[in-house]
């Protein structure tokens, strides 16, 4: 397809560290349509109720939103309050516990908030999936899933694996990924992110729109992120996760853990660090103490209250940055922390205690 030169820098610019994307030629003609009538697309991302903290892990593709909203798209946050109650079967060698009504309200008390740390409110449609899930007849579920086989859902490795190894799968787990994929029907969706490991349960909202008469929506996955074991996907499930809104020094404890074999995995997908700093950190990985490298990952990380630079200026330029209860508006303010600990606020609900290093 004939691109060009800007078209294709911001398509690059939005694929950047991406897993797999179906497909990137559709992408561009997504966006070259956007630009062409001013309608932004519609860029769904899908939160699963199983935990109350918002974690490091599930960052990466969060940030990956907040590249299409900074290029003026919306994002449809779908919280999983209906399909919470099935559970994901995603990568589980059993049937995961069903969750009651009472905690998925409270597990999903604090999403929005810990959401919008990291996304544009401004540019954020925020739903729940039992909005429409919740309506539908028993009539429109069979409908729904007359659109899929029980051949192309099986080709799954986890349910294959449960199968060949006689452990159970049932029923419902096989509905998970129809419910998950008719939430793509329900919004419009034009493109949806996800981790890689979802890549499978996209690709159905990708056929079931296309039954349901709609343009097939793009689908883009992002690398996972290992959690603090070093052996298994960050996940509120494994337990071996950092919260987004751990304490700082909680944060700082915990990534000092992380194996440093996933040092360059964190800085890549958790930091918004160039190519020409990632390939320093990686050249002095290779002479110098990782323990040393690992701390300043750490001081990166815990220091994030805003998700770029871009939206530091942004936030400086409003007069929404404070030290000690002094508002601060010179982009090139140092503070100086000498004795005792001085109070950064950015907004009314974003602190940092900074103590002398």
């Amino acid at each position: 397809m004939d691109r060009s030169a800007p078209q294709h820098a911001v398509v690059s610019s939005l694929l950047r560290g991406v897993d797999r994307v179906e497909t990137e030629p559709e992408l561009a003609d997504r966006l070259a349509s956007s630009k062409k009538t001013g309608k932004p697309l519609r860029v769904k991302l899908g939160i699963d109720a199983s935990g109350p903290d918002i974690h490091l892990g599930f960052a990466v593709p969060l940030r990956l939103l907040r590249r299409f909203q900074d290029a003026g798209h919306l994002a449809v946050l779908i919280v999983g309050d209906f399909t919470g109650r099935i559970g994901d079967p995603t990568g589980r060698s059993k049937t995961r516990p069903q969750l009651t009504d009472e905690q998925i309200r409270t597990n999903l008390a604090r999403y929005r908030e810990q959401a919008f740390r990291i996304l544009r409110e401004d540019r954020c449609e925020f739903r729940h999936n039992s909005e429409w899930s919740d309506a539908l007849s028993g009539r429109e579920i069979i409908n729904i899933a007359s659109r899929y086989t029980v051949a192309r859902i099986v080709e799954r490795e986890d349910f294959r694996n449960r199968l060949k190894d006689g452990v159970p799968v049932h029923v419902h787990e096989l509905l998970y990924p129809l419910f998950q994929g008719y939430d793509s029907v329900a919004v419009r969706a034009d493109v949806e992110l996800g981790g890689a490991d979802q890549y499978w349960n996209l690709l159905v909202g990708r056929e079931l729109q296309r039954e349901f008469g709609q343009q097939p929506q793009v689908v883009i996955t992002a690398p996972l992120l290992v959690g603090l074991d070093g052996a298994q996907k960050m996940s509120k499930s494994y337990g071996n996760y950092v919260g987004i809104t751990d304490p700082a020094e909680a944060m700082f404890g915990k990534l000092m853990s992380v194996p440093d074999s996933a040092i360059m995995d964190y800085f890549r997908l958790c930091t918004d660090r160039t190519e020409e700093e990632l390939a320093d950190i990686k050249a002095r990985l290779a002479k110098e103490n990782p323990r040393d490298i690992k701390a300043q990952l750490a001081r990166a990380v815990e220091s994030g209250l805003l998700p770029s630079k871009s939206e530091a200026r942004r936030k400086l330029a409003e007069g929404a940055f404070y030290v000690d209860a002094e508002r601060v508006s010179d982009p090139d303010f140092v503070v100086r922390v000498e004795t005792g600990s001085r109070i950064l606020k950015v907004g009314k609900r974003r602190f940092l205690r900074l103590i002398p290093s």
